[in-house]
């Protein structure tokens, strides 16, 4: 007589690897999420300035909430909040890609003779900026950068301003722009050139404190990264030098504002 082998000892079948390789996303899954991040960002620095014009109580004055958003405490800590907003939202988007956020982003540092070249061609191109600023009879540092120094001394948050603008903003920014949004846009018919100039030009937008003369350093300044990035693979190096790059306007603007 034939026996029944129960059910229950029929081996399973092995799982089989999900054999699909990873992608990039292209163009306009790169605009998409890429809107989803900055919405993100957008909401995290909101909280902040919410949070403090409710903290003043009372009746609802718009003069009082305008100097309470331009308040260097205010904005210090809504540019901080900024980074994680932008971590979760970019980790949101790459998922799906079935890539690391280390590999997707090219968050690995390069050689140093790459960061001293990077480092060189960085200070040559403020350098011309400050001397084409001086020629044509404007100020060297922005009005923007002055006021928010002078409320952060005046809220006692300069080192919170220093955290905020030399290593919080540089880095959402980079994994924003140099990050995300080159590596989509990069891989898409836009090719390496197209992608330079629009992360660049994406970059350049974030910054509305600023006037003309400034959005146009600001710019190249987002053409050197993105060359670097490209030329090296490596956000790492963009995000340090754009971050020492804030650091010598935060100096330069306290130097110059007489607060030394």
């Amino acid at each position: 007589m034939d026996s029944v082998t129960p059910a229950s000892a029929v081996a399973a079948p092995p799982d089989i690897p999900d054999q699909r390789p990873p992608r990039v996303w292209k163009f306009w899954g790169t605009t998409l999420w890429g809107l989803f991040i900055f919405v993100a960002m957008f909401l995290g620095q909101l909280a902040v300035i919410i949070y403090f014009v409710l903290r003043q109580g009372g009746s609802f004055d718009v003069a009082q909430a305008i100097r309470v958003v331009g308040g260097g405490l205010t904005i210090s800590l809504s540019v901080i909040l900024g980074l994680p907003a932008v971590l979760l939202a970019t980790w949101i988007a790459i998922r799906p890609t079935r890539l690391s956020l280390t590999d997707y982003l090219a968050l690995r540092w390069t050689s140093w003779r790459n960061f001293f070249t990077g480092l060189a061609a960085l200070a040559i191109l403020v350098g011309c900026w400050d001397l084409l600023s001086r020629a044509v009879g404007r100020e060297v540092t922005s009005g923007f950068m002055g006021d928010v120094l002078k409320s952060a001394q005046a809220d006692g948050a300069v080192w919170l301003l220093v955290i905020a603008f030399c290593v919080a903003a540089p880095m959402w920014e980079e994994i924003f722009a140099r990050g995300f949004l080159y590596r989509g846009w990069s891989e898409s018919k836009l090719g390496v050139g197209g992608a330079i100039v629009l992360s660049s030009l994406a970059w350049t937008a974030l910054h509305l404190q600023y006037d003309w003369f400034f959005f146009g350093e600001v710019f190249t300044i987002g053409l050197l990264l993105g060359y670097l990035r490209y030329r090296t693979n490596s956000l790492w190096l963009t995000i340090v030098l754009h971050g020492i790059n804030n650091l010598a306007a935060t100096i330069q603007t306290f130097w110059l504002s007489g607060h030394g």
